[in-house]
């Protein structure tokens, strides 16, 4: 399966933030997936605000921003390019 997403989220989600260590070798499958996927993911959700939060030794994780102010926080640690896909592309049904 392509890791690179060219379509549309749910209309549920308001923001996505990327939370990433800028050397922390966790880190490295969310930097790679950024790297390929940022430019078709906006341009298919071009009004979603897309966060991407560099810190010395966090864990990756994706902050999800849902409506009401709800926020989903799910952890990207260990996770494959394949799999952090299907964690977003899993959202657009909501």
């Amino acid at each position: 399966m392509s890791t690179i997403i060219k379509t549309a989220l749910s209309k549920n989600i308001h923001e996505l933030r990327f939370l990433l260590s800028q050397t922390g070798e966790s880190s490295k499958t969310l930097k790679s997936f950024l790297v390929k996927s940022y430019k078709p993911l906006k341009a298919a959700n071009p009004d979603l605000p897309i966060l991407i939060r560099e810190c010395s030794g966090v864990e990756p994780m994706l902050v999800m921003r849902l409506d009401k102010g709800v926020e989903i926080q799910k952890s990207l640690k260990d996770l494959s390019e394949p799999e952090i896909t299907n964690l977003l592309l899993s959202k657009k049904a909501d």
